[in-house]
């Protein structure tokens, strides 16, 4: 069962005719699978593309090598271009980046600990940037991330579409 804040969400999205897709890593699709478990969501969602896997994000995504290894897959730098080229695969009103370290043997520091995720992408050519750090088991973070991002996206489309 989605978070009440997918669903309502997805419920204003609908209502307002917009869609949405997502480029997703640490979440694993969880983002596409929790917005497409709100009935009546055909229209609204667009698609995902899960890149857990570095060679995605550089083949598919065009995230350039020397950008992953100066800031690490899972990064703001990589994020966001995570969500500039889902603009260009999956075009839709809202788009949806998600990195981040949810459980250990990632990329973590003092300064990046596990829990921390990074959300980025566009409202409209309007550019969001999030950083959230949780505690908690993987599953645990993976639902705080979505549940606070859904919560941040629909102040902000309440704001730009309402």
């Amino acid at each position: 069962m989605p978070a009440e804040s997918v669903v309502k969400m997805s419920h204003f999205m609908r209502d307002h005719q917009l869609t949405i897709s997502f480029v997703e890593s640490a979440s694993t699709g969880r983002f596409v699978y929790d917005f497409t478990s709100v009935p009546e969501c055909g229209t609204t969602v667009k698609g995902s593309i899960v890149c857990y896997n570095v060679s995605v994000k550089e083949t598919l995504l065009k995230v350039p090598k020397e950008v992953i290894e100066q800031y690490t897959a899972e990064s703001a730098e990589v994020t966001q271009y995570l969500a500039d080229s889902l603009r260009g695969l999956i075009p839709a009103d809202l788009i949806v980046a998600v990195t981040g370290l949810a459980s250990p043997g990632g990329s973590e520091t003092s300064e990046k600990p596990v829990g921390t995720m990074f959300v980025h992408g566009y409202i409209g050519d309007e550019l969001f940037r999030k950083r959230f750090v949780f505690d908690g088991e993987p599953d645990e973070i993976i639902k705080q991330t979505i549940d606070s991002t859904a919560a941040f996206l629909l102040e902000e489309v309440q704001r730009v579409y309402a």
